[in-house]
């Protein structure tokens, strides 16, 4: 059996999307131009605009296209007239923009300290102020209280930025309430890349690309059009998807994980996280021999976030909430989509059993108890 589950990472593209970006690519001209050939791409080009903000419940206006959520990260955050404050388990493209980041730690649970950031915030009311926190974190999947971010912010009348790459279909929010958020076309099923940065057209942002007046010149450049195209269809599909299977999907998984070892699950159970991520420890065995299993298997999943040149890493975020070193390098990320199924599910927790009997150090006192060689996992829908 093979099975992806590092929907995290990037989601296969849509087969609408495929069928919206064959049909761009029969249309030729550059949307700067004035004749018809270059007037029907920039309309073309408006459309898919507008579809994204109405989707997110926004004014077209504020939609300006990127090459994807690092670079729309990068616009929002380099050249911001004032200090940064952003969460310490932010993506890299967000806490390495600028030396000068103020970081507000997380708990163990991976939620940003909201008194710390109200501290902050107060130390130096006046000083024009962006406070940056992710929607949902890639590696965890634990969602942040957006709403008391936005709340505490305005209360000292800072911007707000969020970097929504993973919220964006999977969970509900205000889209409108945040002045900035980055968004990603993969991560919804449809380019790479692509991206978009929502914005507040009265902060103070410096184009970090000039040239043309592309993009209300904020991003300079002629426009990727079969890109833009394909990433408006993935929003709007995106959030037609139902994550409730998934969310039972993970529940089993969770469940028959820790009937094999009580202290496989990172996230606990209660915390409010994504309906598809799964973070597993497996004592004494580094991630990079359990991905290397797992893919042995036919399975795909990652260590960490996969922005990382390919290579296998220790968890900054994880360290962030506390784990130390070892554990954090003994970790993998489960990450599932609306089409995965029980199946792989139940092969998935065979195959994890398989590596933790060979390889941990922990001894399996399940499998002693209550498993015979042939006992298939029993899942309920």
């Amino acid at each position: 059996m093979k099975a992806y589950f590092d929907y995290n990472a990037t989601v296969p593209l849509r087969d609408s999307v495929r069928r919206s970006m064959t049909g761009a690519m029969d249309l030729v001209g550059n949307a700067s131009s004035v004749h018809s050939f270059g007037r029907e791409v920039r309309k073309k080009i408006e459309s898919s605009r507008q579809r994204i903000a109405m989707a997110l419940d926004l004014e077209a206006k504020r939609v300006i296209f990127t090459s994807g959520a690092t670079e729309s990260n990068n616009l929002a955050l380099k050249n911001f007239r004032g200090r940064v404050i952003a969460s310490l388990i932010e993506h890299d493209s967000v806490l390495k923009v600028r030396d000068d980041i103020i970081a507000v730690p997380v708990s163990a649970d991976g939620i940003i300290d909201l008194e710390c950031l109200e501290r902050l915030l107060s130390e130096d009311a006046n000083k024009q102020t962006l406070v940056s926190v992710m929607a949902a974190n890639n590696e965890t999947g634990v969602i942040q209280p957006l709403a008391e971010v936005i709340q505490l912010a305005k209360k000292y009348g800072a911007y707000v930025h969020s970097d929504a790459v993973q919220a964006i279909g999977k969970m509900n929010f205000p889209w409108h309430t945040l002045d900035m958020i980055s968004i990603s076309g993969h991560k919804l099923g449809g380019p790479a890349g692509i991206g978009c940065l929502v914005i507040n057209p009265s902060l103070p942002l410096i184009p970090h690309t000039k040239g043309g007046g592309q993009e209300r010149s904020y991003r300079a450049g002629t426009e990727n059009l079969i890109g833009i195209v394909g990433m408006a269809d993935a929003v709007e599909e995106s959030l037609k998807d139902d994550w409730t299977q998934t969310e039972k999907l993970r529940n089993i998984l969770e469940g028959l994980i820790s009937e094999i070892d009580p202290n496989a699950l990172i996230i606990k159970k209660e915390t409010n996280r994504l309906s598809n991520t799964v973070v597993l420890y497996m004592a004494g065995v580094k991630s990079e021999t359990q991905i290397m299993s797992f893919d042995l298997k036919g399975f795909a999943v990652s260590a960490g976030s996969a922005c990382s040149s390919g290579k296998v890493k220790t968890s900054r975020v994880l360290e962030a909430m506390g784990f130390n070193t070892e554990k954090s390098g003994q970790t993998i990320r489960v990450s599932m989509g609306v089409s995965s199924n029980f199946e792989e599910i139940n092969e998935f927790v065979k195959v994890w059993q398989s590596i933790y009997e060979k390889c941990s150090n922990t001894k399996n006192k399940y499998l002693n108890k209550n498993r015979g060689d042939n006992h298939e996992f029993a899942y309920g829908a």
